[in-house]
């Protein structure tokens, strides 16, 4: 059927993730550094995604495609971990106001090694305690698996609990790696490990860090990291670290 949906400008996408978690089908996925329609059966057209691309690489047209299928979308979201909203394709009363600017900030990649640096010299016990966080975003769902900051990285892998409970996760884990976080009972780990996959073919990754919870769920995501180095094709330096509920290292 001819049908209004979304088309991605691979030339123009840079793979930065924005319009991912603004889909609340979630049919745009990364795939290979781009950004890709999932199924055309999970994109409903209205184009809610556009507004989120700072570099204007998704418009919406008409073409021959599968019809919408929200059951498909309802089992899409399950699969990836995510939950829609009540009546989420249903139209509002009044129509949301347009855009204002080309992207959430809050998701744009950046790179601040230089802050890390300085954090880093700051002498032991001084007040406020220094961030030795080098980029943005941290989101396993958000992170390009092209970002820049992940070459010659030391790739630290974090349960999203960690940082929480362990107090020193900045000088004792954080310091001088790339991270990543994410929690394997509330997401899809197999979404995780395709991403890591990607993550780890495309990046001069030199070695892979795991920091996860001792709760027994937490282990999902060294699965994932163990068999996304494997299917990268990857021999690297893979190192497992445990944190109890009480703080401390297991």
């Amino acid at each position: 059927m001819i049908r209004k949906i979304v088309q991605i400008d691979e030339e123009k996408c840079n793979g930065c993730g924005l319009c991912v978690p603004s889909c609340a089908e979630g049919a745009i996925t990364i795939v290979n550094g781009k950004a890709r329609l999932a199924a055309d059966n999970l994109c409903d057209g209205l184009g809610a995604c556009l507004g989120d691309c700072p570099l204007d690489a998704i418009t919406v047209i008409e073409r021959d495609s599968e019809e919408f299928d929200e059951t498909a979308v309802e089992e899409h979201l399950k699969k990836i971990g995510r939950e829609a909203p009540p009546s989420h394709h249903a139209a509002p009363a009044i129509a949301p106001p347009p855009p204002v600017h080309g992207g959430c900030p809050g998701s744009r990649v950046m790179s601040f090694a230089a802050l890390a640096a300085a954090s880093s010299a700051s002498p032991a016990g001084t007040e406020p305690r220094p961030s030795h966080l080098r980029q943005w975003p941290v989101q396993l769902n958000l992170v390009p698996t092209t970002a820049p900051y992940f070459q010659d990285a030391d790739l630290l892998i974090a349960a999203d609990c960690v940082s929480f409970a362990y107090a020193d996760f900045h000088r004792d884990f954080l310091a001088g790696k790339a991270l990543v976080i994410g929690c394997p009972k509330l997401d899809d780990n197999r979404f995780y490990q395709e991403k890591l996959t990607e993550l780890l073919r495309l990046s001069r990754v030199k070695s892979v860090t795991v920091l996860r919870m001792e709760v027994p769920c937490c282990g999902g995501i060294v699965t994932a990291a163990r068999e996304a180095l494997a299917a990268s094709g990857k021999e690297l330096p893979f190192t497992e670290v445990i944190i109890g509920i009480d703080g401390t290292v297991k």
